[in-house]
């Protein structure tokens, strides 16, 4: 059996969970078939650290997400992230002659080849080129210049980067898998498919998607993509600050966090308690909740303290008129939102993916917003790109029938 044509899987390579999901498009929108789960193995700090093991997770998950749709998948759209990640600005343009004349797709093409043309590291590749807006003729804030009559067109344009290596290692990976990767995407632009609103890109918004080892994040302005970048902060960090500061196992530390962790002290009662196992040859005890909060209060300042070094470096700190927006599992946290907006001194709200026609209620949860906007986003770009070679057909016959 191969892939039907109408269906859409994509995947998202966590460090803590290795996610897929498939969909059919179904007159012309998008209906869940089935997921898979499992556990992330060979994988540390956002990279692949051992093919083999990672290898093997994500094929189980692929078996587990065909299994639970009844269909066979050959080929994914891949979301990524990790500290690798790197956006930067840049500009260009091209002179459209003496005359005034009309401005074409292949205008905007060369406009964008020209912004793109600059110097990378060998090590550096392109993830995505994001036109932030054009300037006809100095006359700037076009979004579309297509149809438009001019002399000069330039575009300002955001390039995502990352590492060479670190990309082919998720492909070689789902190579060794048996699957094909025919696309990759950021996961913070991936999760803000999901999750933002149109007048938030408008008005300005910061995305912040907190994953288990870094927290991949996106700032919109006036409908584009300003900044993109990495904060190498996850969930994982606030779960070893638990398990060094009580002396517990990872996996206790984890559900101490998810059952009574809180990121202001002050939030939580003085005399509430909790008893904690600890780690072998250690008798249980009982600590206050109160101490819970002490040892994360100050990873989650650290956390929103860096996001905002890293927005006021970008120019875009004072660029978000709708606030900061967090998704992803480790913002379940208790208390992130006010923590983020007593730092960053703007409204901050928790969001969960937009549901997907008869998909599961578990699935409409913060750390399904990088997987379900994977597939809005995979969806989008497929749909784009039919229409352009519809309308290239369309050229063509229209070609031939006057050589006729």
């Amino acid at each position: 059996m191969r892939q039907q044509d109408n269906i859409i899987a994509v995947l998202d390579a966590g460090s803590s969970k290795i996610r897929v999901l498939i969909a059919e498009v179904h007159e012309g929108a998008l209906r869940y078939r089935g997921h898979g789960v499992c556990d992330a193995a060979g994988m540390r700090k956002g990279l692949i650290s051992d093919l083999a093991p990672a290898a093997v997770a994500i094929d189980r998950a692929a078996v587990m997400a065909e299994n639970s749709a009844q269909a066979v998948i050959e080929r994914f759209v891949v979301a990524v992230g990790g500290p690798h990640i790197r956006g930067v600005n840049s500009r260009g343009g091209i002179s459209l002659g003496i005359r005034l004349r009309e401005i074409s797709k292949d205008d905007v093409r060369a406009a964008v080849d020209r912004a793109r043309s600059i110097a990378l590291p060998a090590d550096r590749e392109i993830l995505h080129l994001l036109p932030q807006q054009f300037i006809l003729d100095e006359q700037p804030g076009i979004h579309d210049p297509v149809g438009m009559v001019g002399n000069r067109l330039e575009v300002n344009l955001h390039i995502a980067t990352s590492s060479a290596s670190a990309q082919q290692s998720i492909v070689t990976c789902v190579n060794k898998a048996g699957l094909e990767v025919t696309e990759t995407v950021f996961e913070a632009l991936a999760a803000a498919e999901a999750t933002l609103t149109a007048d938030e890109r408008e008005l300005g918004v910061c995305l912040l998607d907190i994953g288990a080892s870094t927290s991949e994040l996106v700032v919109f302005f006036e409908g584009s993509v300003a900044h993109t970048s990495v904060v190498p902060i996850g969930g994982d960090h606030f779960t070893n600050d638990l398990a060094v500061g009580l002396h517990v196992t990872a996996a206790e530390a984890e559900w101490l966090k998810c059952n009574y962790g809180h990121s202001i002290v002050t939030r939580v009662g003085e005399l509430s308690e909790v008893e904690v196992t600890g780690l072998p040859g250690y008798e249980p005890r009982v600590v206050r909740q109160r101490l819970i909060a002490e040892i994360l209060e100050p990873r989650a300042r650290e956390l929103f303290q860096m996001l905002r070094d890293n927005l006021r470096q970008g120019g875009v700190l004072e660029a978000m008129g709708a606030g900061c927006v967090l998704t992803g599992g480790g913002a379940r946290l208790p208390g992130l939102l006010e923590t983020a907006e007593n730092l960053l001194h703007v409204h901050a709200r928790m969001a969960s993916p937009v549901p997907l026609s008869r998909m599961p209620a578990q699935l409409a949860a913060p750390e399904f917003s990088v997987l379900t906007g994977t597939l809005l986003y995979a969806h989008r770009t497929s749909q784009n790109r039919a229409a352009e070679n519809h309308g290239l057909r369309a050229k063509l016959r229209a070609i031939l029938a006057g050589s006729i």
